[in-house]
């Protein structure tokens, strides 16, 4: 699935679609270059999944935690980490804390640790905004992303 945002409004709208959907467990991986859109993505899936505060980019910390009324998301960025130094950072608890799901930005770093049902989000910018090219790798991201192109 391919979707064109015009502004971060409707990116953050997207988002926001996405994080009603989600349930503990669920991965995103986001892809993107820098300024592509993948930390606003991700305050509308925080915003889907009922966190009412302000999220940030964990560029620096690695990861933030936003506690929804409905799921609590854990956001990571793995942009300043080696593929070498992933199993050092605890990611496999986030991954598997069945009561969260997890947004991954620049998640090249930890490809083996992900479960092979995951939804990735390839962002990158186009003339018009922004293009978001949406590829579901097991049945259960099948199902997000068949909900998401009807929602």
């Amino acid at each position: 699935m391919i979707v064109k945002t015009r502004t971060p409004v409707e990116t953050q709208a997207l988002g926001r679609k996405l994080g009603r959907l989600l349930k503990g467990l669920d991965v995103v991986c986001l892809y993107g270059e820098l300024g592509s859109g993948k930390t606003t993505m991700t305050k509308g899936i925080a915003a889907g999944a009922g966190f009412r505060g302000r999220v940030m980019s964990p560029t620096f910390g690695l990861a933030r935690l936003y506690r929804g009324k409905r799921l609590t998301l854990n956001h990571l960025d793995l942009y300043r980490v080696g593929a070498a130094e992933t199993g050092d950072i605890g990611l496999e608890d986030f991954l598997h804390d069945p009561k969260a799901a997890c947004v991954i930005e620049w998640p090249q770093a930890g490809a083996a640790y992900y479960p092979k049902d995951r939804l990735e989000v390839r962002l990158s910018h186009a003339a018009d905004g922004r293009r978001l090219a949406f590829k579901a790798m097991g049945r259960r991201s099948r199902e997000l992303l068949r909900r998401l192109e009807s929602a």
